[in-house]
This record gives C-alpha cells, structure tokens and sequence, in this order.
C-alpha cells in the first residue's frame, strides 16, 4: 500500500513538472529570472546566481518532504 501511494505521488510530481516545463514559457514567473536573482555583467563576463530560484525550490522541497515525514 506505501509504495502504491508513492508511485502516485511520483506520478503528480513527474506530471506537475511536465507542465511546468511545457508551459515554462507562457507563465508570467519563470524560473531562473524571478526578481531578486542577481545577475552582475562585466566587460568579457557574467556572474549570475539565482538566489530567489534557490529560495522557492528550497521552500518547495521542504514542503514536500514534510508532507511525506507525517504519517
């Protein structure tokens, strides 16, 4: 019955993520250009580090896996 369960859970996530990636360009938030992403341009270079993309994700996972710890 658990791994029933957590093959259905992979399933909605494989699936949200499909979406995602889909209809990655139509969606007014894209991921890796959320505001407070720095991004610093030199003459010959570019530094660029997704800080709020970091941040969502690292929400999302927590959340995720927390749902899963309850039992």
């Amino acid at each position: 019955m658990s791994v029933g369960r957590t093959l259905i859970a992979l399933g909605l996530i494989l699936l949200a993520l499909g979406l995602v990636f889909t209809l990655g360009e139509k969606l007014p938030i894209r991921f890796g250009r959320l505001p407070g992403d720095i991004v610093i341009r030199g003459k010959n270079s570019v530094f660029y580090f997704p800080l709020a993309t970091c941040l969502l994700i690292s929400v999302v996972l927590s959340f995720v896996l927390w749902l899963f710890g309850r039992r």
